[in-house]
């Protein structure tokens, strides 16, 4: 925030919030209603402004400063007296900037409705991006934030091996990504951000969700997990395996080959100092004939949820690509999706700690590397 020469930091996004504080409350519902929020004031408090009634559950949590009742200008729940909540709103906004910083009018916000952002600049604050500040900020992980990460990963392969024992001909797709749920709620998991679990024709193009399809036996299913685990930490991993466990044919084998060999030449390249570009660079070059079926990024970015950066496969590299260096401390995830004219897709995804002595993978579900 000193960087960015901002006077707070107004929160909306409940992964922000609590990235912040450690506070979650219906993380999936306040993500898309504008209900709960936090304001961070540049040298003064942190504020939490929590749904009515429940301020309690954030009481005892050290970095949060003040509890406050949360102001709801939306329009489902104030319907036509949205604008005189949304007034009321800003003017305690407002009167904060004004206390804590000084002549300092600007703020920044993570996520802001259109005429929010107008309400504040009325009142003379200056609304700037904070989704910066959030994603650098969250980019660089703590000792304490690998350990939650590391016990999000366990939990994710419980229901991969869940997924794993229940892969038999005439279980549908639906019923499979359903062990993956039942394992992260159990451990106290958030959510599955995606429903990427297909089989047989159904992989490829890849991105479609899983259906109520019956899998036949020697069909590959593939799924990418996108798991928010506890504590709200994410597990990104993808695999895949054929129905029933039989030998791979000679077109899965081969092309699942193609994509472990992508894996394991771009996961060795990942060091601090490595620019983007350079990686993109030295990054394993994919078949002319997997081109048209290939991911959108060789390496992306994983904390609480899919993160900055995002580094684009060599095909999508551009002058428009994104800089920046690779540092100690990162986590990203490792992609690889391969297929061809008329074959299923392979996709395989491995979460990785970049370190000052190489890259350490967070994940040990094996591959099927016979």
């Amino acid at each position: 925030m000193e960087l960015a020469d901002v006077a707070a930091l107004l929160l909306y996004d409940p992964i922000n919030i609590r990235y912040a504080f450690d506070s979650s409350n219906m993380m999936v519902w306040t993500a898309h209603n504008p209900v709960r929020y936090a304001l961070i004031l540049n040298g003064g408090p942190a504020i939490l402004f929590e749904l009515p009634g429940v301020e309690k559950a954030a009481r005892a949590l050290p970095d949060i400063d003040e509890i406050r009742p949360a102001r709801i200008w939306m329009f489902m729940a104030q319907g036509d007296k949205a604008d005189m909540h949304l007034a009321v709103w800003a003017a305690e906004i407002a009167a904060l900037v004004n206390e804590w910083g000084g002549s300092n009018r600007r703020i920044a916000a993570d996520r802001l409705e259109a005429h929010a952002a107008h309400a504040l600049d009325n009142l003379g604050l200056a609304v700037t991006d904070g989704t910066r500040l959030t994603e650098i900020a969250r980019s660089i992980k703590s000792v304490d934030e690998i350990a939650l990460m590391r016990w999000t990963i366990r939990v994710c392969e419980a229901g991969m091996a869940r997924i794993a024992d229940h892969s038999r001909p005439g279980v549908t797709e639906q019923e499979l990504w359903a062990h993956l749920h039942f394992e992260n709620a159990r451990s106290g998991g958030e959510w599955l951000e995606t429903k990427l679990l297909t089989a047989g024709p159904n992989t490829n193009p890849w991105y479609q969700e899983c259906s109520n399809r019956p899998i036949r036996e020697g069909e590959m299913i593939s799924f990418d997990t996108d798991m928010i685990g506890p504590y709200s930490y994410c597990a990104d991993l993808s695999r895949s395996w054929t129905c029933g466990g039989v030998p791979m044919n000679d077109l899965q084998r081969r092309i699942y080959g193609t994509a472990l060999e992508q894996i394991h030449h771009n996961l060795a390249l990942l060091k601090p100092g490595l620019s983007f570009a350079e990686f993109n660079q030295r990054s394993w070059r994919i078949p002319e004939r997997h081109i048209p079926y290939r991911y959108s990024n060789a390496v992306h970015g994983v904390g609480m949820a899919d993160e900055w950066p995002v580094v684009p496969l060599h095909p999508d590299w551009a002058n428009t690509s994104m800089s920046g260096i690779f540092e100690s401390g990162m986590v990203v995830c490792v992609e690889s999706l391969m297929a061809e004219e008329g074959s299923e897709s392979v996709k395989l995804e491995t979460q990785v700690l970049i370190t000052d002595t190489g890259p350490q993978r967070l994940d040990s579900f094996p591959f099927e590397e016979t």
